[in-house]
């Protein structure tokens, strides 16, 4: 069975999915009661799973009449998935950063779950034993050289 963040996660993606322009406004509150859970638990899924690394843009105003925006960045085009890859792995990356990329490159089915998989353990950080900052430098450069290959056919 699903917990409750899966659950809100799952209803905010079909949300945006049904949105014509990919893009929903939702307010804490409203959403807290319809699920039964507090508002801390939708900041907490907001900020866990819609992340700029996973590919959504969040924008949040507080107060009375307060909501959450939340958008997904679409990448469409191989120009505009090699210039965020350019843009988001930069000469250094933490792992975080990274598996949110690969994610995010995953859901928008550009790369299959085996690939992924391969992505992931070759920039994890029981692999790269090195210390910080050398350690991202060198994820950066491997991560950005797979995916470009990969992309690029």
């Amino acid at each position: 069975m699903r917990n409750v963040s899966e659950i809100i996660e799952h209803y905010l993606k079909q949300t945006l999915l049904q949105s014509p322009n990919g893009v929903i406004e939702i307010q804490r509150n409203d959403l807290a009661e319809r699920f039964q859970c507090v508002p801390s638990q939708i900041n907490y899924v907001i900020s866990t799973r819609f992340t700029i690394e996973k590919g959504y843009l969040v924008e949040s105003k507080r107060g009375g009449g307060g909501y959450v925006r939340i958008q997904k960045v679409e990448l469409s085009s191989q120009g505009t998935i090699l210039d965020h890859i350019s843009r988001t792995v930069g000469d250094h990356i933490d792992q975080t950063t990274a598996e949110g990329l690969i994610y995010q490159l995953l859901e928008g089915e550009f790369i299959t779950t085996r690939e992924a998989n391969l992505f992931k353990a070759a920039i994890s950080r029981e692999v790269l034993a090195f210390k910080l900052p050398l350690r991202d430098e060198i994820r950066a450069t491997i991560l950005k050289a797979m995916l470009i290959a990969l992309l690029s056919r």
